[in-house]
């Protein structure tokens, strides 16, 4: 069988759908490995490639001139290594999944002349994906749709599940019960829990005191966070669970009545599988404001409200809130509404693209495309 090369890392945006792929070619009895940086290795143990691999990369995030030179040296030195891996490998497809930890490698691929493919989540590509999407085979479209200048590569397959996440597709929504407990669910990701450290707890003081005695908080913080975030809510007596992480994340989005959070392409992804309404706030300063294109899709779908972060108050905040559980029917119609925007068969249609890219037919399955 084949050798896929997965290229993930960075962030849990671009590994989930890198492991998703990695079970479905496993069970196709195709050899997956990994290539990924020193940050994501550290938790890529659970990852189901029989190699994983770590590649130095950086990103040109400052612009002084010596950690750009920094910089610089560390792709060097990742390309470097990268090439030595295709050279001794030879792997019959590598496929990217965005962020910066994937360039060394993909570039690498690319001019080693493999099978590439590129993964793109968002609703719009990422700089390192549009690095590279010139000289790919195949570009796999997430959220992405078939248009711009690489349209005649792009095929629109969605975005991979993880197990955890297919198990609760659709799980039934049930509106919280007058005067029952509200199941609120608060995360941020890497980037964005400090906001929301700062913001909630203040939201939640703003709110009515009948609706405040009935939550239940699930958040997500940074460490550093925690204790002042679990004093704030234990000040108003509002139960709430705060941690830095949560391994269960889909199943306590699955069991919340409502969800605010950041809209990367995998939470938008999980939002939509599950079916929960939400309140989004993109991360702001994005140069190409993917999560905002992301939050779009359920906006549209009347299953979600978007929020931008430098016009959020406590206020504005509780008043969102408060208004969804106002009316019984609003957050149910949001709920199945979130339902059906996400592709629930991406895994296998992506793992169909690889295996046609490895065996020389990526022409095939990007026409089938054009007529989809």
């Amino acid at each position: 069988m084949t050798l896929f090369l997965l290229c993930a890392g960075g962030t849990g945006g671009h590994l989930f759908p890198a492991e998703a792929l990695a079970h479905e070619l496993g069970a196709r009895g195709h050899t997956v490995h990994l290539v990924t940086d020193e940050r994501a290795a550290r938790y890529a143990g659970e990852f189901p490639a029989e190699e994983t691999h770590v590649v130095p990369s950086a990103t040109f995030g400052s612009k002084h001139p010596l950690k750009l030179m920094r910089s610089g040296l560390t792709l060097f030195s990742g390309y470097r290594k990268a090439m030595g891996l295709m050279r001794s490998l030879r792997p019959g497809a590598v496929i990217g999944f965005g962020g910066y930890p994937t360039l060394p490698p993909m570039v690498a691929a690319v001019r080693s002349g493999l099978p590439c493919i590129v993964h793109e989540q968002n609703a719009v590509m990422g700089r390192a994906n549009k690095a590279v999407a010139g000289r790919v085979t195949a570009i796999a479209g997430g959220f992405l749709r078939r248009s711009g200048p690489f349209a005649s590569k792009i095929v629109e397959v969605g975005n991979p599940l993880r197990p955890a996440v297919q198990a609760l597709a659709a799980a039934p929504y049930e509106a919280p019960a007058d005067d029952g407990s509200i199941r609120l669910l608060v995360f941020g990701g890497s980037q964005g829990a400090r906001f929301f450290s700062d913001m909630m707890p203040e939201a939640v003081a703003a709110l009515p005191a009948n609706l405040r005695a009935r939550l239940l908080v699930t958040q997500q913080v940074r460490a550093e966070d925690q204790a002042r975030v679990e004093e704030r809510y234990r000040e108003m007596g509002v139960t709430a669970n705060v941690a830095p992480f949560f391994s269960d994340l889909p199943a306590r989005m699955a069991g919340a009545h409502l969800v605010v959070s950041r809209s990367g392409a995998s939470t938008v992804l999980e939002l939509s599988v599950i079916g929960r309404p939400a309140i989004l706030v993109p991360l702001p300063h994005a140069l190409d404001d993917d999560q905002g294109h992301n939050a779009q899709l359920l906006v549209d779908a009347r299953a979600a409200l978007m929020r931008r972060q430098p016009g959020i108050t406590p206020e504005s905040l509780a008043a969102d809130i408060a208004s969804l559980f106002e009316d019984r029917e609003t957050l149910p119609a949001m709920a199945a509404g979130a339902i059906g925007v996400a592709r629930l068969n991406a895994t296998t249609a992506l793992a169909d693209l690889a295996e046609a890219v490895a065996a020389g037919r990526a022409a095939e399955i990007i026409n089938e495309g054009t007529h989809s």
